[in-house]
């Protein structure tokens, strides 16, 4: 019988070996494979059946509102980015328009022209609107031109040439001649119709008791449309007074067309207005009495001089030449 040895474990240590080496080759050759392997065709299982129609919002041309698809469907209509707003913001007080007792600043106008036009004191408009810059307005603003509280008084004012009303018919026999019957001949110049007694006072005040402003002559009577007052000649430096008691509520050269101009309220409803002044003799605020020299005649903003005298009742103007006595 053989002796027993020790255990060689030589034999065996060539299969792991072996093993490896077969292990290394395949991933060599797995790396030396290049060949392109192609992914499988896509098959859109889709063609040839109906389509679901798109949501009206996202259309070209589709109407958005309450009650469209737009409005009532989930899809959201975004705004591109960066793209400008097509809004455009409301002016102050856009709410007001129309209403009586606001007015609507159009362009070019100006606080104290408003002002004069709704027979008001720029500054009390300022503060009734909450205006930080009275110099800054913007078209289409509604300002409230009368106080807080108050109603708006329509005022109707009738026309300078307004026809007089025939008289009573000529009884039969009494010698008196119709004048169609007059004979044939120069037509005679009509009479001037009476001046119209002044209108009592909207607001329950008395009517101003009016005197003439200058001594001149009339260069230019009332015309609604051209002009709004009387035109008074008259040599530089002559004496300009207050036609009534009052409170002067403007006096500067910031109303354009009217010079070195001063305006006087006189109650709630009549202010008068004395413009192309040389030289302004009373400031805003002050009180004057009727005949109280308030300015020097001039030709400021005006070809000749002159004194631009204008009535305003309730913010519109007024034939002077109505109110003031005769001379």
């Amino acid at each position: 019988m053989m002796p027993s040895t020790p255990f060689d474990p030589a034999p065996r240590a060539h299969a792991p070996r072996g093993l490896a080496l077969g292990l290394l080759t395949l991933a060599l050759l797995a790396a030396c494979d290049t060949t392109p392997r192609r992914a499988p065709p896509v098959v859109d299982r889709n063609v040839g059946r109906p389509q679901p129609a798109a949501p009206a919002a996202t259309r070209p041309g589709a109407p958005v509102g309450p009650g469209s698809p737009a409005a009532d469907s989930d899809v959201a209509v975004a705004t591109p980015l960066g793209s400008p707003s097509t809004v455009k913001p409301q002016p102050p007080g856009w709410e007001n328009a129309g209403k009586p007792g606001y007015f609507s600043v159009r362009p070019g106008d100006t606080l104290i022209r408003i002002a004069l036009e709704n027979g008001q004191n720029w500054r009390d408009i300022a503060r009734w609107n909450n205006l930080s810059d009275p110099n800054r307005l913007e078209v289409g603003q509604v300002l409230r031109v009368l106080p807080p509280g108050s109603s708006a008084i329509t005022l109707v004012t009738p026309p300078p040439s307004a026809p007089v009303p025939p008289g009573p018919a000529v009884p039969a026999g009494s010698g008196s001649t119709p004048a169609a019957s007059a004979a044939p001949g120069p037509a005679a110049a009509p009479a001037p119709a009476p001046a119209a007694p002044p209108a009592a006072s909207s607001t329950g005040e008395d009517e101003p008791a009016w005197i003439w402003p200058a001594s001149g002559p009339v260069l230019a009577p009332f015309d609604d449309a051209r002009n709004k007052g009387l035109a008074i000649g008259g040599k530089a430096g002559d004496p300009v007074l207050a036609a009534a008691d009052g409170r002067v509520v403007y006096a500067g050269a910031g109303l354009r067309g009217y010079g070195n101009l001063v305006i006087v309220k006189h109650n709630a409803s009549y202010l008068s207005a004395y413009a192309h002044n040389q030289t302004l003799l009373v400031k805003e605020d002050q009180p004057v009495r009727k005949g109280q020299r308030i300015a020097e005649m001039g030709s400021s903003d005006a070809e000749r001089v002159q004194l631009h005298f204008e009535i305003r009742r309730m913010g519109k103007p007024v034939d002077p030449g109505r109110l003031l006595p005769a001379r």
